[in-house]
């Protein structure tokens, strides 16, 4: 894994500490700009003050719903456009890699798709060519978006996953992530089933963080060349971090996201830091708890 970063992050107080170092900003959506249901006052400031110091903001979610879902989404909640420039989605690249079929693996899938996810991560299917059928036994391949219900548990799923298996089924996945904060309740995401899919022996194309063809896209809309002039911000070690290393270029984690109870202090150590992003071998450039100025 190439990595830009330094094994022992940098504790900062916010955002305004390292901003004069970058261009741009990647910045993971869910447990850092919001919490499922509403945004964090103090992320929505820090991003708008970075757009107004002439910092491009880039928005990189694992969402499994196209980009221009999230911003109707966004704007639902209340976040402004002031405080962001582009929004990329895994969902996105999935519908992306499901209507152009540029490589292998897309290439051969057929065009019936069961749909593994809730009706609200209809945008993935729609307009790209596929037909969305009932049963497994009637489809080419799944396109796995989450769970049918926020209450769910992976091991609802084994016996669908299963007979996906015994068919020789491919699955989609448009969304690594396997847990997500919805207020203060843990969800599983379609990370942890495509987990539980290729545990089987399943064959899994994934799509978003860490995956680098998602970090490509977001190149191409920042029209950021230099990578050194980049920042990714999330609270994912394995997906926010992971993919800022693997692309070389800056992170800053937030330690108050989905690792909140693996992390005892607030502000962290780094060495508390150092000790978990070490599980995942992984390297954030700086950390602190919450995205703030």
């Amino acid at each position: 894994m190439t990595t830009a970063n330094s094994p022992t992050p940098q504790i900062v107080s916010g955002l305004s500490a390292v901003i004069d170092q970058f261009d741009g900003l990647l910045v993971d959506l869910w447990g850092c700009v919001h919490n499922g249901l509403t945004p964090f006052p103090a992320a929505v400031d820090a991003l708008e003050r970075a757009a107004a110091a002439s910092k491009t903001v880039c928005l990189l979610s694992n969402g499994p719903r196209r980009g221009s879902v999230l911003v109707e989404r966004l704007d639902g909640m209340g976040v402004p456009r002031s405080a962001y420039h582009y929004v990329m989605s895994s969902g996105e690249a999935a519908w992306q890699a499901l209507a152009e079929r540029d490589d292998p693996f897309h290439a051969a899938l057929g065009t019936r798709c069961f749909r593994l996810g809730p009706i609200r991560d209809a945008s993935v299917h729609t307009d790209n060519g596929l037909t969305l059928v009932e049963t497994v036994a009637d489809a080419d391949f799944i396109l796995c978006t989450g769970p049918f219900d926020n209450s769910d548990t992976v091991e609802d799923y084994e016996g669908l996953l299963q007979d996906a298996r015994d068919r020789n089924m491919p699955m989609v996945c448009a969304n690594p992530d396997l847990v997500v904060h919805i207020g203060d309740q843990f969800v599983i995401c379609a990370g942890s089933l495509a987990q539980r899919y290729q545990a089987m022996g399943g064959a899994v194309a994934y799509h978003g963080k860490p995956f680098a063809s998602v970090y490509h896209q977001c190149f191409r809309l920042t029209g950021i060349a230099d990578r050194q002039r980049l920042l990714g911000i999330g609270d994912g070690l394995r997906t926010d971090v992971k993919g800022a290393n693997i692309m070389g270029i800056s992170s800053m984690f937030l330690s108050g996201g989905i690792h909140v109870d693996e992390i005892a202090s607030n502000p962290p150590s780094s060495e508390t830091v150092s000790q978990l992003s070490s599980k995942f071998q992984v390297n954030p450039t700086y950390a602190m708890p919450f995205l703030r100025w």
